[in-house]
C-alpha cells in the first residue's frame, strides 16, 4: 500500500503538494459539501480542530460534487463559503471524486483500509471521515451520520 503522505493532492489554491508536511500528526480526512444536510459538521469539525490541534490532529476537508451536486462551487467559492459560515481554519483542499473511475488515489486507499459496512469500500455520501494515526495507519471509518463530537474519544486515544 503506497504511503498516504506521498499522495499527489491539490490544495485549494491549484498548487500540487502532498500531505508529507502532517507525518506524525493525527488526521481527520473527511469529504465534505457545502449544501449538505450534514453540512453544519463543519462546525464540529474546527471545534475538534481547535482544541486538539496543538496535541497534533489536523483535519483536512475534501470537498466531493457526487452526492446530489451539493458542492457546485470553485474551489475558491467552498474556502470563501467554510470560512465566512464556519470559521474553518483546517486545510480545505481542491474539490476531487471520492468513487467511481476518477476517484482520487487518497480515497481509493482510504477506502480500501477502512471499508465501510459489509466491506463495501464506496463513499455513500458526503462527510464520510477517516481517521489515522500518527504512523499513517487508517483506524477508523465514520458515516456521514457520526457526528464530529463523537469521534472525540477515538480522536483521544491516537493522541
Amino acid at each position: 500500500m503506497t504511503d498516504l503522505y506521498s499522495i499527489p493532492v491539490q490544495a485549494n489554491d491549484g498548487q500540487a503538494t502532498t500531505l508529507e508536511d502532517y507525518k506524525g500528526k493525527v488526521l481527520l480526512i473527511v469529504n465534505t459539501a457545502s449544501k449538505c444536510g450534514f453540512t453544519p459538521q463543519y462546525q464540529g469539525l474546527e471545534e475538534l480542530y481547535r482544541k486538539y490541534k496543538d496535541q497534533g490532529l489536523v483535519i483536512l476537508g475534501f470537498p466531493c460534487n457526487q452526492f446530489g451536486k451539493q458542492e457546485p462551487g470553485s474551489d475558491s467559492e467552498i474556502q470563501e463559503f467554510c470560512t465566512l459560515n464556519y470559521g474553518v481554519s483546517f486545510p480545505v483542499y481542491a474539490k476531487l471524486d471520492v468513487n467511481g473511475a476518477n476517484a482520487h488515489p487518497l480515497f481509493t486507499q482510504l477506502k480500501k483500509a477502512a471499508p465501510g459496512i459489509l466491506g463495501t469500500e464506496g463513499i455513500k455520501w458526503n462527510f464520510t471521515k477517516f481517521l489515522v494515526n500518527r504512523d499513517g495507519d487508517v483506524v477508523n471509518r465514520y458515516a456521514p451520520k457520526d457526528k464530529p463530537q463523537d469521534l472525540e474519544a477515538d480522536i483521544e486515544k491516537q493522541l
